[in-house]
């Protein structure tokens, strides 16, 4: 007995030291510290500024921290502040919820794509008990999003050209940075020969000639970025006011030479001549001549000279236009398909714009013989044909140019092809009106050639809607709109020209009635076989072909109305005039049980003599039931004043849920330190207070000697320690903490007595 007193004693005492060791001192959070890479192979010296990229972004942080453990719940974060050091925002970077027991650690961590900045700062968190450690040294950190050469041009150009520009008059250019999508968010630094320029912007107004370019500023990282960009060599000059002379003439007939000559000569300059923006020279210098050759094809256009020099300016001059008088033209002013119908005729005629035109026609490539006019009829079916026109000028300037017309296709047609289509859109069911119109009229020959003729000949024809092989009375243009269902069938069109007739292919029409079908039911929440929801409408469905389905699959085609109990999304389908005509959607949801919520989970727990209230919510309507089933209340609460077994009725629409509860009195002993396992039944399990056991929102944590958690459960069942677990020594100490969510609220030592 007295070996037994004296474990207690030195077992209780070192319970009194252990929480007097924790009331004596708190966890310290050391400041973190730049350290060596940790990816094997390990570095051997801490980074000093991190210049992340996509293609390496690793970095680590070594951090310490002193006893006593913090809770097992704790996380250590890692946080970076903005670039100048301040925490106002901090951004997270890692946290580490597996080193609670490690005094001695490392973050590995990757720069964020946002950060650019020489003071970034780092601090590290705890989350339980809530500490925060002295901030780090500051550290240049840069993520390079652009790590490669950037390109520059003057504002305005598609991009560098051959990398010079110039300043004139005294005036400025802009250089700017280009084919950057986020251009605008970074800060640079610009050169000149060189030499730093104060401008950060992504682009820089030039007023001084100098060999420019310029990188992204990634301060201390600026040198690992391989930003800077291509070179501009900008110089200064003066415009001279380049212009060419007025020729003697600007328009030109086949042969003829113009020399054109700038109004600048003799001064070392470089002449380039353009035509129509190209250059048609090579740079020369003192070349301040250029001849046009009228005899060379496509000689005509806007000619221009471009100068530079010295102290000049880049200059091209305004242009002059050289146009070529032996261009005349040959128009063709009739249908370029013609139709020669029995005893008639047909002209065709053409438009120049020569001086003195004469006129030839041609057929089938071979000259007719007197067509010499400006028109030319057709008088038989037997001149079908293609047909063409030369025109030649006869006097003034360039006689001799001549022109041919496009040609005419003429035929003598042995039937037509009528052609129709719906006007827009159009789909079976779909729509509740539409029109049809003629697309297309076709002249077939002998040879079964086709001709479209449809400009020449459409409003030639006299029309004769049909529907199902009737007459459509009143329906007699190229076009017919139909609005009912009553006019859904198949047309044809009859047209007639003269001693041809002709019937276009049937477009079949079947409109959707302009009618809203509407369904009901007696219920959205099915409640199993039970209860049945009756789904009906308000048409009449007597004599009509019609379908209920669920998720698109038929249930049945007789009822008038229609009884369910399962879940789905049920729809009436009617037929009406050969269309199914859909109703609105009706969903029947499953009950789903978890609507149904009280606010006291798990065993309802007060002392006796007391009461506690619980209130339900979700429902439509409640049912208290005690064990003998007696109605307790109906409202959503219920005031308990004595143990016992009670039953919840809820109901949601037409559905009931229940729930089981619970009632005991609250247990008075308190929560026990010793427990004796032993196998004989009595005290083999720590058991406590039900005001902590079985309760979801409580957990239970249990230690070992060495603070390591070897037990965590919420819902405690009193089931610790399991039947099978081994204790190696006597007197054995655990450490206990039960906590809600909010609070500890209590903590302890339990010793296992074999």
């Amino acid at each position: 007995m007295k070996q037994f007193i004296q474990t207690i004693f030195r077992v209780s005492f070192s319970i009194l030291l252990f929480f007097g060791c924790l009331m004596a001192s708190a966890q310290t959070l050391k400041k973190p510290e730049a350290a060596p890479n940790q990816t094997p192979p390990a570095g051997s010296s801490p980074w000093v500024q991190a210049c992340a990229s996509a293609s390496f972004n690793d970095y680590w942080v070594n951090f310490s921290w002193s006893p006593p453990l913090v809770n097992s719940d704790n996380e250590f974060i890692l946080e970076l502040s903005d670039a100048d050091g301040n925490f106002s925002d901090p951004v997270e970077l890692v946290r580490e919820g597996s080193k609670n027991t490690v005094f001695d650690f490392y973050f590995q961590f990757q720069v964020p794509p946002e950060t650019r900045g020489e003071n970034y700062r780092f601090r590290v968190r705890s989350t339980s008990p809530a500490l925060t450690s002295p901030v780090s040294d500051p550290h240049p950190m840069y993520y390079l999003s652009v790590n490669s050469g950037l390109k520059i041009r003057q504002q305005g150009e598609a991009d560098f050209g051959d990398g010079t520009a110039q300043i004139c008059d005294g005036n400025s250019i802009t250089l700017e940075v280009y084919d950057l999508a986020t251009a605008g968010t970074y800060q640079y630094n610009w050169y000149r020969s060189g030499t730093l320029i104060a401008e950060k912007s992504d682009r820089i107004t030039v007023t001084q000639a100098g060999m420019y370019n310029v990188e992204i500023d990634y301060g201390s990282c600026s040198g690992s970025g391989n930003t800077l960009s291509n070179i501009m060599d900008i110089t200064v000059g003066s415009s001279l006011g380049i212009a060419i002379n007025p020729p003697a003439k600007t328009e030109l007939c086949e042969g003829d030479l113009q020399t054109l000559e700038a109004n600048i000569s003799g001064s070392g300059l470089t002449y380039t001549w353009y035509k129509n923006g190209s250059p048609v020279s090579t740079p020369t210098i003192d070349d301040h001549m250029y001849t046009v050759d009228a005899s060379v094809a496509g000689f005509e256009g806007d000619y221009q000279v471009e100068v530079y020099g010295p102290g000049a300016c880049v200059e091209r001059s305004a242009p002059v236009t050289i146009t070529n008088a032996g261009n005349i033209t040959a128009s063709r002013a009739n249908d370029a398909n013609m139709v020669i119908l029995p005893g008639n005729s047909l002209n065709l005629s053409v438009l120049t714009n020569a001086s003195n035109p004469s006129f030839q026609w041609y057929k089938d490539g071979s000259v007719i013989s007197g067509a010499t006019n400006s028109t030319f009829t057709i008088n038989d079916v037997a001149d079908q044909g293609t047909y063409y026109v030369e025109v030649t000028q006869t006097g003034g300037a360039c006689a001799s140019a001549t022109a041919i017309s496009d040609s005419t296709v003429v035929v003598a047609p042995v039937s037509f092809e009528i052609v129709t289509d719906y006007i827009g859109s159009y789909a079976p069911c779909e729509n509740t009106s539409t029109a049809l119109e003629v697309t297309q009229i076709n002249a077939i020959e002998d040879s079964g050639n086709r001709t479209d003729v449809t400009t020449t000949l459409k409003d030639s024809f006299t029309y004769q809607w049909y529907k199902d092989a009737s007459v459509v009375a009143g329906e007699t243009s190229a076009s017919i709109s139909l609005v009912n269902v009553t006019e859904n069938g198949n047309y044809t069109l009859e047209a007639n020209l003269e001693s041809y007739s002709s019937t276009s292919a049937a477009l079949e029409v079947r409109l959707l009635v302009s009618e809203t079908l509407t369904i009901e039911s007696t219920g959205l929440v099915s409640c199993g076989e039970g209860e049945i929801i009756t789904i009906s409408t308000d048409t009449d469905l007597n004599g009509q072909t019609f379908s209920w389905t669920r998720d698109n699959e038929i249930v049945s085609n007789s009822d008038q109305s229609l009884n369910v109990t399962e879940a789905g999304t049920y729809q009436l389908v009617l037929e009406r005039n050969g269309c199914p005509l859909p109703s609105n959607e009706i969903v029947i949801s499953p009950i789903d049980e978890s609507l149904i919520t009280l606010d006291q989970p798990g065993s309802i727990v007060f002392p006796e003599g007391s009461s506690k209230t619980v209130t339900a919510s979700g429902g439509d309507s409640y049912q208290w039931y005690d064990s003998s089933n007696t109605e307790r209340s109906n409202s959503s609460s219920m005031t308990f004043t004595e143990e016992g077994s009670y039953l919840l009725v809820a109901s949601i629409g037409n559905c009931t849920i229940t729930r089981s509860l619970k009632v005991e009195y609250l247990d008075t002993f308190k929560v026990p330190n010793v427990i004796s396992v032993n196998g004989d039944g009595i005290n083999d399990q720590w058991v406590i207070p039900n005001s902590y056991s079985n309760k979801t929102d409580v957990s239970v944590i249990i230690y070992n000697e060495r603070g390591e958690e070897i037990f965590n459960q919420t819902d405690y069942k009193n089931n610790w320690p399991e039947s099978t677990r081994v204790f190696p020594k006597q007197n054995m100490v655990f450490y206990y903490k039960i906590k809600n969510a909010n609070s500890i609220l209590k903590q302890g030592t339990i010793t296992i007595i074999r």
